[in-house]
């Protein structure tokens, strides 16, 4: 079966952030509580309507296409993709097939074809008694559509670039792109060959996870190497994933272009993009964000463990946070850094979880940047730390005045901590007689006893030293 290459090709649609529709005022809000409460005569196809372009939609996709060092091309159209189905009013979808708006660049290392602008369909409901619903609140959401060459080769490669993609669709603002909610969906095209001819290609649709897609394509590679293996052909055609027996199943053949009759759409002006200033290259470059693989360089350069930089660039909340946090540190004390890059990867990731709702706020970040340095500076300890965290990151309490206050500050002199070392051997006699026949776990007993005394003001370091001198 090794002698087998798998050849995947990715489309990727994402819906796009912006306030309104692809081709009406309607508010672009596809998960609304109420279904159809966000339709028009546009969006619900009325006889006699007619569409108009949301600019700040080919913005964002000409904003990726940016970012990825693609060709931003000078002309674009919109055409019409006629197909039937109960959740396309019109009968036919806007998209766009000759002339899309990005061409070209890379992410992940992996060749993009073109990203094209379309409308989202409405959304079909089966589980709602004996007959189904079509809830139009998403008819007509800006739709970006990325296509992939056929360049990836494992469901590995294809989930590291989807990971890659969705992280930048958020870096840059252009879509939330969560996968559960449908913001996000992807397509893969598979074929295995024994030669460099490409094999029979077999879309499988609607992966809606990234685990999903993964093991979407070890199956069907697999079942498709099976397939070959027996004397059998492999039929092109568009098959679906089923959770529940992690198997890819038939669901239809595989249309062609000419299938859908894609033809200029008349109502709807061409695009002609060199005299517009906004739409321009060197005019989207002048607002992009700082990206990903900038982000990764810049931790790296910081001696940030590559886990850690992971972590935190992963999450939304977290990485504005830290971003901030550097800014106000700067590079000269790259320790400290360091351990910031800690606190923030773990414990306030921590805090994040319990509770879903809170939020980092830039304002704080002073506050967090003054509990680091007092505990690099040994003036507090972690467990201090660790306990005054949630009120500095979320309530901006000055860590050092409330230290002080609460009587937190670590006690780091020999002379301050000899009269608790002197109690702590004086209420342990069995332990410390233990510490004398070499015991290294009851050394640490009695230094535990002293934090509990101290009430984690002592500097452990510090005590265990005094403890072993005074015993020996």
């Amino acid at each position: 079966m090794s002698e087998y290459t798998t050849t995947i090709g990715i489309e990727v649609h994402a819906e796009l952030t912006t306030n309104s529709k692809m081709f009406c005022g309607c508010k672009n809000d596809p998960h609304a509580a109420e279904a159809n409460t966000h339709v028009c005569p546009v969006c619900m196809a009325h006889p006699g309507t007619l569409p108009t372009v949301n600019e700040a939609a080919i913005k964002k996709v000409r904003l990726v296409g940016e970012a990825i060092g693609a060709t931003l091309t000078d002309f674009s159209e919109f055409d019409r993709k006629n197909y039937f189905y109960p959740d396309i009013p019109k009968a036919y979808q806007i998209s766009q097939y000759a002339y899309p708006l990005v061409t070209g660049g890379e992410i992940a290392g992996v060749a993009i074809t073109r990203i094209h602008l379309e409308e989202d369909t409405a959304r079909s409901q089966h589980d709602q008694g004996a007959g189904s619903l079509v809830d139009f609140n998403r008819a007509g959401v800006p739709l970006m559509e990325l296509v992939t060459e056929p360049v990836v080769h494992s469901a590995e490669e294809a989930g590291q670039f989807a990971r890659e993609l969705q992280l930048l669709l958020r870096t840059l603002g252009v879509s939330h792109a969560n996968m559960e909610k449908g913001e996000m969906r992807v397509e893969a095209n598979i074929s295995v060959s024994k030669s460099d001819e490409l094999g029979t290609k077999v879309e499988v649709k609607n992966l809606n996870s990234f685990k999903t897609m993964e093991a979407a394509i070890a199956f069907e590679t697999k079942r498709q190497i099976e397939l070959l293996e027996s004397g059998r052909d492999v039929t092109q055609e568009t098959r679906g994933w089923d959770e529940a027996k992690s198997k890819t199943f038939s669901q239809r053949s595989k249309e062609s272009a000419n299938d859908y009759r894609y033809f200029p759409d008349p109502d709807i002006p061409k695009y002609e993009f060199k005299n517009v200033e906004e739409m321009t290259s060197s005019r989207l470059a002048e607002n992009m964000p700082v990206l990903p693989h900038q982000i990764r360089n810049k931790y790296r350069d910081l001696g940030i463990l590559k886990e850690q930089s992971e972590v935190i660039l992963q999450s939304s909340r977290l990485q504005p946070y830290f971003w901030s946090v550097v800014d106000e540190m700067g590079s000269g004390d790259a320790e400290a850094v360091r351990l910031a890059a800690n606190y923030v990867s773990s414990d306030v990731l921590s805090l994040l979880q319990q509770d879903t709702e809170a939020s980092l706020s830039s304002e704080t970040v002073p506050q967090y940047v003054s509990l680091i340095e007092l505990l690099a500076a040994g003036t507090i300890n972690s467990r201090t730390a660790k306990d005054l965290l949630p009120e500095v990151v979320f309530d901006g309490i000055d860590p050092e005045v409330v230290a002080k206050e609460r009587g937190l500050t670590q006690q780091n002199s020999a002379g301050s901590l000899q009269p608790l070392v002197e109690q702590i051997i004086t209420e342990n006699e069995s332990v410390v007689s233990d510490v004398k026949t070499g015991n290294e776990k009851a050394i640490k007993f009695l230094v535990g006893q002293g934090m509990k005394l101290s009430k984690g003001t002592a500097n452990p370091q510090l005590l265990e030293q005094l403890l072993k001198d005074s015993i020996a």
